[in-house]
């Protein structure tokens, strides 16, 4: 497997996707950016929900930033989530004037729409496309495609243990 082998996962249920996003945030790190693809509707905002009141302990209310762009949750140790939507974004450049930069100092970075600021993100980044496969409207793939060797190596950990849960 190379840095930017992806992993597929197929006919998710809601409750699976949200077991991914649980799973992921108890592997990230400062640092860190998860970027998420996926239309209207794919399953973006439910897997940030799920990653964040994961780290969260459950003990957030998390509403999707479309309006504000971005939200801001304490995670114990220390750790900042930082929930960027781009998708009202007019240009790339407005992304530092909702704290990227900050951002990247020092949290984990979850950032929907991330195509329109795509030239901005950092090269070391986990990109998660959530689709609705068309012959199946309640059940959606996830492709995780790491970009680095770090999320290389946490994906290839996430695949594993997917792997001997449904052995």
């Amino acid at each position: 497997m190379t840095s930017s082998d992806p992993v597929v996962l197929e006919k998710l249920s809601r409750a699976e996707l949200e077991s991914v996003a649980a799973s992921l945030a108890r592997l990230v790190k400062p640092r860190d950016v998860i970027a998420l693809y996926g239309d209207l509707g794919a399953g973006k905002t439910v897997f940030a929900r799920a990653f964040i009141r994961t780290l969260t302990n459950g003990d957030e209310d998390v509403p999707s930033p479309t309006f504000t762009l971005v939200q801001t949750y304490d995670a114990p140790a220390g750790l900042t989530i930082w929930h960027f939507d781009l998708y009202r974004l007019k240009s790339a450049q407005e992304i530092y004037e909702i704290g990227f930069e900050e951002a990247l100092e020092d949290g984990v970075s979850l950032i929907e729409w991330p195509q329109r600021a795509e030239r901005l993100l950092p090269r070391n980044r986990l990109e998660i496309d959530i689709q609705i496969p068309p012959d199946d409207p309640d059940v959606r793939t996830m492709t995780l495609t790491p970009r680095g060797d770090d999320w290389q190596k946490r994906t290839e950990k996430l695949n594993r243990c997917r792997n001997a849960q449904n052995a």
